[in-house]
């Protein structure tokens, strides 16, 4: 059955839960497969900008894009929880845009939403949470402040950074997010933050001790095109394997191989 936020909203394990399994996918093909699996979550992250649409960065998708790929994963996951990505300036200007853009996702297929930041997002996560939409939160290497951060850094790897990021967890918990996805940072804090919070944290590169992991379908089934980062484990090298079926064909088409009588209709 699809999880609920309030049923992952307890989804520790500390208190003996199985670690959440989350997978970013985008299309229904990949959804469909995402649910075979038995994943628990699927997320239709912003990350489909440098995934599927080719960009360096997140920021190039639309509330409109994600809506689309919305409501195409939920065609082929229709039993999972959809996570659909608040894409960057959908939530940054005002509560109200950021309650429409949540709706606007919502309506397309997607069970919450997720938007980066800690306490300087305190007034839009409470304005989605005012409108019962709920809310997974997302802290650390936050891929929307790239500009800010100089690049795709680890963050909290001081003293100072790694407790604000501490604050920051226990702000939006307090608020009432029902998860937090923790990115690229030291496993360390990966561990504190977990500890820290009564909501389960998703790792993406913070280390063992979370309560769950997430990693993009097409960097774990080896689709992608960029070099991958170092927490990314690939468990296929789908690339080559798709690229040999392609020339197969090919070569099929020129031999005269393809089609045979039995693809063609008398």
């Amino acid at each position: 059955m699809k999880l609920t936020s309030p049923q992952i909203a307890k989804h520790k394990v500390s208190s003996g839960a199985t670690p959440l399994v989350m997978v970013t996918a985008y299309d229904e093909p990949s959804a469909r497969f995402v649910e075979q699996s038995g994943a628990d979550l699927l997320l239709v992250g912003d990350s489909l900008a440098n995934v599927v649409l080719g960009h360096e960065d997140t920021l190039h998708v639309t509330v409109r894009q994600m809506c689309h790929h919305i409501a195409a994963a939920r065609q082929g996951a229709p039993n999972t929880h959809i996570v659909g990505d608040m894409p960057w300036m959908s939530y940054h200007t005002n509560p109200t845009d950021a309650v429409r853009a949540a709706a606007a996702i919502i309506r397309a297929g997607a069970d919450s939403v997720k938007l980066e930041g800690g306490r300087i997002r305190a007034e839009a996560i409470t304005a989605i949470l005012s409108a019962e939409i709920p809310v997974m939160g997302h802290l650390g290497l936050t891929p929307q402040s790239v500009m800010k951060f100089g690049g795709f850094k680890v963050q909290g790897r001081d003293d100072k950074a790694a407790q604000e990021l501490v604050l920051d967890a226990k702000a939006i918990a307090d608020l009432g997010v029902f998860a937090i996805v923790v990115e690229g940072v030291p496993a360390e804090l990966g561990t504190e933050i977990t500890a820290a919070v009564p909501v389960p944290v998703i790792g993406i590169g913070a280390g063992p001790a979370t309560d769950g992991q997430v990693l993009v379908f097409h960097d774990l089934l080896g689709l992608g095109n960029r070099k991958t980062a170092k927490f990314v484990r690939q468990y296929l090298n789908g690339g080559e394997l798709m690229t040999e079926a392609l020339k197969n064909f090919g070569n099929d088409v020129r031999n005269g191989h393809f089609p045979n009588s039995s693809e063609y209709y008398e």
